[in-house]
Order: C-alpha cells, then sequence, then structure tokens
C-alpha cells in the first residue's frame, strides 16, 4: 500500500476510472460544529490518495470535479454523512453514490451488525483497526498512523461493493438499494436543515428513537 498526501486538493490528471472509493474524515460528527478536514480515496488497486482540505476556503476543483462526474460511481461506506459533509462545506452534491452501509442493511438482514469493520471481517476477512477513529484530524501535521488508518477505510470499499451488489441482485433488491443511493442527497439536505432525527414519513412525524 502507498499513501499519497495531497495539500487541498488532487492534482492534475489523476484518473481514478470508472468507479472510485471515498471516506472522510471530520473533526467530530456534528454536522453543525465540526469542520470536514481529509477526502480519502482509492480506486481500488491497494493505494490511496488523501486530500488535506484547506478548512478556511474549501477551495478544490479537482476533487469537487471528481465527485460531481456523472460517469463516475462514488463508493462510500454511510455516505449519508460524508455526502452532507461535502455538501455543507465543499457546496456540490456528490452523485452517483454506492453505500455499502445501505447495501448491507438491504442485504444482511441476519444481523444488525452493519459497520465497515464488520463487514470487512465477514465478507473479505480483513481485520480493520479502529485505533486512530478518535483522533485529531484537524492537526497540520499527520501522523503515520492516522493517514494508514485514514487510509484503510477506503482501501477495500471496491470489494465490498462487488459482493454486496452481487447479493442485492440475487434478492431482487438492486432497484430498491438505487432509489435509495439517489436519495442521498435529499436525505443530506435534510440533515442539514434540522430534519435529522424527524421521520417525515411518518403520519405522526415523531422524533425517532
Amino acid at each position: 500500500m502507498t499513501v499519497y498526501l495531497h495539500k487541498h486538493d488532487l492534482p492534475d490528471g489523476l484518473d481514478f476510472g470508472k468507479s472510485v472509493a471515498v471516506d472522510t474524515e471530520t473533526q467530530g460528527l456534528s454536522l453543525v460544529r465540526d469542520k470536514l478536514c481529509l477526502v480519502q480515496l482509492s480506486a481500488g488497486d491497494g493505494d490511496a490518495h488523501i486530500v488535506q482540505m484547506d478548512r478556511d476556503a474549501y477551495n478544490a476543483p479537482n476533487l469537487s470535479k471528481l465527485m460531481t462526474d456523472p460517469d463516475v460511481v462514488k463508493i462510500f461506506h454511510f455516505a449519508r454523512f460524508d455526502v452532507a459533509m461535502m455538501m455543507r462545506d465543499m457546496k456540490i452534491t456528490v452523485a452517483p453514490v454506492f453505500c455499502t452501509k445501505i447495501a448491507s442493511g438491504l442485504v444482511r438482514t441476519y444481523t444488525d451488525r452493519h459497520g465497515l469493520k464488520d463487514l470487512t471481517k465477514e465478507l473479505i476477512n480483513v481485520d480493520l483497526s479502529k485505533q486512530q477513529q478518535s483522533s485529531d484530524w484537524a492537526a497540520d501535521e499527520l501522523t503515520e498512523a492516522q493517514l494508514n488508518y485514514a487510509a484503510s477505510d477506503v482501501l477495500y470499499l471496491h470489494q465490498l461493493k462487488t459482493i454486496l451488489s452481487g447479493r442485492l441482485m440475487r434478492e431482487g433488491r438492486w432497484d430498491i438499494a438505487q432509489g435509495c443511493f439517489e436519495f442521498l442527497p435529499t436525505r443530506a439536505m435534510l440533515d442539514l436543515n434540522g430534519w435529522s432525527d424527524v421521520d417525515i414519513f411518518s403520519h405522526r412525524m415523531r422524533r425517532a428513537d
């Protein structure tokens, strides 16, 4: 594995092919308070590219172009959060998307464990380390341990997509998965505008438990 660190944007001419694995690291999990710090990407070739964002400007034209390219599928795990963060800070709508967490929820109905660590362990026998999950991602200088952790979150998403896509097709749930993926930008807008815990499809619109 080689990890490439880029300051503020992807370099010109970098080609990820027809699908790119994507993840983000933020200062925390609040869509109101916490800023986008890193965007990690992989072409599924065992290498990772990490963009350390300029948190004052978020001017990243090459990254923005890739994230909005209609011919490149962006593979996330829990895309709802990452898409919302990019929408808020980078002012872009990320599409098209494949979310391994949504796909897992639709086909791995025998469990309630849909975390990335759970998926990689069961489906491809890779035990991910989450030691750096709580870390200062806003630091000017990132440690090797931080970079390796950030990279690990995108290295296996292509393999997971292949397996989960097969199961979606097998179970006849591909179309409903696609509908969920296409709804993600709207779900992100709802989250950003204060409806993150409210089921707007419910007759009484109760807060979700």
